[in-house]
């Protein structure tokens, strides 16, 4: 019998990346990296940040999309590209909008300068997805597929306490099969 839960494989909170919603991209990039260094060997790299408002809530996260998507300004044209994209828009049409509205034709030095006038609060996704931290691994692999999300809010009592990573669920599952027999 799993008696695992979700609890068990989140990184709490305090050990993630997070920073203020008024804080800029370059600064979200700090505490990324900050928050990379101290992981044990082995884990795999935190791949976005949380986002705080005054009253110390999680309200946002942004991850490596996001940072990069809020470099280059004329994507805020085009509404939701994460939508966009699952929604089945071709690469060609894709590839269209990119030709038609010049994306990424500044200078990259430039581009990658904007970083320090870019507010997170700007270009966070807000929070949508979360699960209590006593919830069944099995519960978190079906939401993480049918949300199509790297990564879920785990919360106690409606208090963001941590984040379960696809990547850390998928080593948890892959560590399972590899001591399974193959007897169903």
């Amino acid at each position: 019998m799993n008696t695992k839960r979700v609890k068990d494989l989140m990184v709490p909170i305090d050990e993630y990346a997070v920073v203020a919603e008024n804080a800029t991209l370059a600064e979200a990039l700090k505490a990324l990296d900050s928050a990379q260094k101290k992981l044990p060997a082995g884990k795999p790299p935190h791949r976005a940040v949380l986002v705080k408002n005054a009253a110390g809530k999680v309200v946002g996260k942004l991850g490596h999309h996001g940072f990069l998507e809020a470099l280059e300004p004329k994507y805020h044209t085009l509404g939701d590209v994460d939508k966009l994209s699952r929604a089945g828009v071709s690469r060609e049409v894709m590839d269209m909008m990119r030709q038609n509205f010049s994306f990424w034709q500044d200078d990259l030095d430039l581009t990658c300068r904007r970083a320090h006038n870019i507010r997170i609060k700007d270009v966070m996704k807000t929070v949508e997805y979360s699960l209590e931290e006593n919830a069944a691994l099995a519960e978190a692999i079906h939401l993480l597929i049918m949300w199509q999300v790297l990564s879920l809010l785990v919360t106690r009592d409606n208090q963001v306490v941590g984040i379960l990573r696809l990547s850390d669920l998928f080593a948890e599952i892959a560590e399972k099969i590899k001591q399974s027999s193959p007897e169903c």
